[in-house]
């Protein structure tokens, strides 16, 4: 569990995502624990990882907080409410919904087109083309609530980049739910959002999932103890260990890995455990 708990934690983090999308589907398949309680033990030991990671990361600059905040205010209520329905549901339906989402972010990866190197968010604050840019966002509600974000990362040239501030919020409601229901934090699938649709850099938007998950996920942990879905020994104790660790350790080599090859771990892990988990769930 410690190693599965580092692995989880340092890969993670790259991704913006806790590791908790990696944790989560590999205890279920190598523990006999209940779905709900794999869900709750996780999601605990994710957020007191991704405030630590987040401590981390406000030394470079790399947190967009106020976007982490609406963030977290839009997720914690589904986060909640997601630790109270997830014991309603049986484990072998719990396993096949849980792969067919990681499936589902495995396809969305492959067929969204590339991100550059520059795109990408890898050279901000270094020399070169397009830290000067202004990234625009797709869609847009209304012309009042697009706002521009400008982020120095370690001290370098700033990155602009301009979205729809209340589309970028308003997804966060589904995530909130989606991340306590199956204790994963859901950063996995945010980060890919805002990186592709939001056009925030990649190293943004992972620093700022982990600063929202930190908070909302806290509420849907809380909420788990409350059920007694958290099993402190030896899950949360060895797995949260080595997430803390790993984390630390996503965390400072982060800036060394292109994006492009980060979106491109999390569809191989994504669409590993998924299709292993469905297999589980049908014929385990």
């Amino acid at each position: 569990m410690a190693l599965l708990g580092f692995g989880s934690g340092a890969y993670g983090v790259l991704v913006g995502a806790g590791g908790g999308f990696i944790l989560g589907p590999a205890l279920l398949a190598v523990s006999d624990s209940a779905p709900e309680n794999v869900a709750g033990t996780v999601l605990a030991a994710i957020a007191v990882n991704s405030a630590l990671v987040a401590w981390t990361y406000r030394k470079t600059g790399v947190i967009d907080y106020r976007s982490g905040f609406l963030f977290a205010a839009a997720a914690a209520p589904g986060a909640v409410a997601g630790a109270m329905g997830v014991g309603a549901v049986a484990p072998q339906v719990f396993r096949i919904a849980f792969g067919a989402l990681l499936i589902a972010l495995a396809i969305y990866l492959a067929l969204r087109p590339p991100v550059s190197d520059d795109d990408s968010g890898d050279s901000v604050g270094e020399s070169g083309g397009g830290d000067d840019s202004v990234r625009e966002s797709g869609p847009r509600l209304f012309a009042a609530t697009v706002k521009t974000r400008t982020i120095r990362v370690d001290g370098g040239a700033p990155r602009v980049y301009r979205f729809d501030e209340a589309l970028a919020t308003s997804f966060n409601v589904v995530l909130g739910f989606v991340s306590s229901f199956f204790g994963i934090g859901g950063g996995f699938l945010r980060t890919p959002i805002l990186v592709a649709v939001f056009g925030f850099p990649v190293r943004v938007a992972a620093a700022t999932s982990l600063f929202a998950l930190a908070f909302y996920g806290g509420a849907g942990a809380i909420t788990h103890g409350a059920l007694g879905h958290i099993e402190p020994f030896p899950m949360l104790v060895f797995g949260g260990v080595g997430l803390a660790i790993g984390g630390q350790v996503g965390a400072r080599i982060s800036g060394r890995i292109k994006g492009v090859w980060v979106i491109r771990m999390l569809l191989v892990v994504a669409l590993g455990l998924g299709i292993r988990l469905i297999w589980q769930g049908a014929f385990g």
